[in-house]
């Protein structure tokens, strides 16, 4: 997939929001086990995701940022933790995709869906939040 350019149809200066994103926030219930997890998908090093103020974990990305956080004050002070996110509101990158769903299955992960189109699927985090991996 291409970055997508802004153009004069869909493009306008007279707003103040940039047409760019910043970080994306994932809802957890166990920021230590979530960590964890997200550093063995993406094969970062867990003592350098450092968790902060106790429910904030950024991890090093290249492009859009990723901060997984409990999220206390969206539900996550209620026992059952914030709610999960239903429906991929992103996608991660892979040039192999078939090395990516086996590297999942080997994690233990949920698949939500086999290989689609030769193109992308769905895998559930240990919290339920479901996640695209996508083919470059």
């Amino acid at each position: 997939m291409t970055e997508q350019q802004p153009n004069d149809q869909s493009y306008t200066s007279s707003s103040p929001i940039k047409n760019k994103l910043g970080t994306v926030f994932v809802p957890v219930r166990d920021i230590e086990q979530s960590r964890n997890w997200y550093c063995r998908l993406l094969g970062l090093q867990e003592e350098k995701c450092e968790v902060l103020n106790g429910h904030l974990c950024p991890l090093p990305m290249d492009g859009v940022g990723l901060i997984l956080d409990t999220m206390p004050m969206w539900g996550g002070d209620r026992p059952e933790g914030p709610p999960s996110i239903e429906t991929p509101a992103f996608m991660f990158m892979t040039d192999d995709l078939q090395a990516s769903f086996d590297y999942l299955k080997e994690l233990g992960a949920e698949l939500v869906t086999e290989i689609e189109g030769d193109h992308w699927f769905v895998v559930k985090d240990p919290d339920g939040n479901k996640l695209m991996i996508c083919r470059e």
